[in-house]
């Protein structure tokens, strides 16, 4: 396995991101190659963290306004940056990336740092990845927010994902700034396109954002159906409170809230909402909503 790492340079004066980044180290466990693993961690260290997880293609700076308004509230937040992500290690070839793996690197970062109490906030990938820790290690969470993702097992996709996918795979320059506004209400200015490029000198780095969609179990004989079947069965006796927060604008993860609500326990009796006028990517048009939405669910579920 081939490593590339973006340089620092790269993320220089991106807006509204004054963070600086904590590294971790993990081991791919079929390779034996060191990953180091980039992550904000904002807020008092003694208080219980806010665990927040992005998708593709986005990074850790799709949740810049959440984490300051969090903060501003008294929170911990921590925020990584997928392998392939933002300022996280970039394996180089397509195969290297698995949905398998992907679990393995983020439960070793999760385990290296510690992290206890969580309250989980995961989106589109962060919900395929986080829904899989949560399953693995429910005793370190202590609630979960789900907004436009599912935990797929071979149960079939929207005709938008599909479309994504297909797109996706044959478009021969993979344009991260123009996938990022498209699923968005607002438009991004050219600072905030320019900031979903910066991890990405060049296309040798994108391999991992061009493989997460062909990842996504959609179809019975896929790889890690079976292993996201046994974590439903590890969900659907979820107890812990569990809320969606889906935004209204989204095509591709319509619906899947219900589903959730539907199989999950710790659904029951929470004041699920749907975040108005937020696209795919809500952290962009509604990040106060979204902090405020975490912060109540904690105020209200504290024990």
């Amino acid at each position: 396995m081939q490593i590339l790492r973006t340089p620092d340079e790269r993320f220089a004066d991106l807006p509204d991101f004054p963070y600086a980044p904590h590294y971790t180290e993990v081991t791919d466990a079929g390779s034996g190659v060191k990953l180091r693993i980039a992550a904000i961690d904002e807020g008092p260290r003694d208080a219980a963290p806010v665990l927040l997880l992005h998708g593709e293609p986005t990074w850790s700076f799709l949740y810049r306004k959440v984490i300051a308004r969090l903060v501003a509230k008294g929170h911990r937040v921590v925020a990584p940056d997928l392998v392939g992500f933002g300022r996280s290690d970039k394996p180089t070839e397509r195969e290297d990336y698995t949905y398998e793996r992907h679990v393995a690197w983020m439960t070793d970062w999760l385990v290296a740092n510690d992290l206890s109490n969580i309250t989980l906030f995961c989106q589109d990938w962060g919900g395929l990845i986080g829904l899989r820790l949560v399953s693995a290690m429910p005793e370190r969470f202590a609630r979960v927010v789900a907004a436009n993702t599912f935990l797929p097992a071979g149960q079939g996709a929207t005709l938008a994902f599909e479309a994504w996918l297909s797109f996706s795979q044959s478009v021969p320059v993979f344009p991260t700034p123009m996938i990022v506004n498209g699923g968005t209400v607002r438009d991004l200015s050219e600072a905030e396109r320019n900031a979903y490029e910066a991890p990405y000198p060049d296309e040798s780095y994108k391999a991992g954002a061009r493989q997460f969609p062909a990842l996504v179990p959609v179809k019975p004989e896929m790889a890690s159906v079976a292993e996201n079947t046994e974590a439903w069965k590890v969900l659907e006796r979820f107890e812990k409170p569990f809320l969606t927060a889906f935004s209204d604008q989204d095509p591709i993860t319509r619906g899947a809230d219900e589903r959730l609500q539907a199989r999950i326990p710790g659904c029951r009796g929470q004041a699920h909402t749907t975040i108005k006028d937020g696209g795919h990517f809500l952290q962009e048009d509604q990040p106060d909503a979204i902090a405020d939405v975490i912060d109540g669910f904690i105020a209200a579920t504290r024990g």
